[in-house]
């Protein structure tokens, strides 16, 4: 086992992934090196290429954060690719039916337990060379209800064989619905993933505010440009004398 996120989980640990959104891999390994378990690639809502996160994947491979990515979909050719440049989870949005979780499995473990393709990649570089035998113990799916449509699914969703995270997307769920967080119909929806996800054994996941709700386990941080502000902000409002010795930043 050398997915550390996975290991974590499974000893009742709490994990934060910080968030990537630029092709920089010096912003990678920064984050990577910052203290985050995994970091969440974001392939959804930005321009990232397979082979700009590729290079970034490289870059951090001997840092301790795990490399997850969001796919734009739970297709075969997005899936393939993101396992082929290192990834070990995959994290799958706007679920509202288990069909999708399903398919992302599928393509995301080798067989038996799926149909990935045996093809090349940089992940038995990263990984070593039992990647084969070792993968579908590593590689994690995580599935994203976003919508009330998803939550009226959650319970199906959550019993998928090979999910491993049900993520509750806290903004989502408010722009679908129309109902902001705290209000009843809010909360009973986040309930509903709530049961839905523990009742089968899953870990459930939502965003790096919510560490104090019962139960989650898996968060989300802010992305990377999102830090460099309240960075500079706690620079500036800084009342420290002593300058550090340059380059020990990092």
């Amino acid at each position: 086992m050398y997915n550390t996120v996975k290991q974590k989980l499974a000893n009742g640990e709490q994990v934060i992934g910080g968030s990537i959104e630029t092709p920089d891999p010096e912003i990678y390994c920064a984050m990577a090196r910052a203290g985050f378990d995994f970091l969440w690639i974001e392939m959804q809502h930005s321009p990232l290429t397979f082979q700009e996160v590729a290079r970034m994947i490289w870059a951090g491979r001997d840092l301790p954060a795990i490399p997850f990515i969001r796919v734009p979909d739970a297709t075969e050719g997005d899936i393939q690719k993101a396992t082929d440049v290192g990834a070990l989870g995959i994290i799958v949005p706007m679920v509202v039916e288990p069909e999708k979780v399903e398919a992302a499995v599928r393509f995301a473990k080798y067989p038996p337990d799926g149909a990935r393709s045996l093809g090349g990649g940089q992940y038995g570089e990263i990984w070593g060379s039992d990647y084969r035998k070792t993968a579908n113990d590593n590689i994690m799916v995580v599935g994203m209800i976003e919508s009330p449509a998803g939550v009226e699914n959650a319970e199906k969703i959550a019993a998928v064989p090979g999910v491993d995270v049900v993520f509750t997307a806290a903004t989502d769920l408010f722009s679908f619905s129309g109902f902001p967080q705290g209000t009843p119909e809010y909360e009973a929806m986040v309930t509903r993933i709530h049961k839905a996800t523990l009742g089968a054994g899953r870990k459930l996941g939502g965003p790096v505010q919510w560490q104090n709700r019962e139960g989650f386990s898996f968060f989300q941080a802010p992305p990377a440009t999102a830090l460099v502000g309240r960075g500079a902000k706690d620079l500036l409002s800084s009342t420290e004398s002593v300058a550090p010795i340059e380059g020990t930043e990092r």
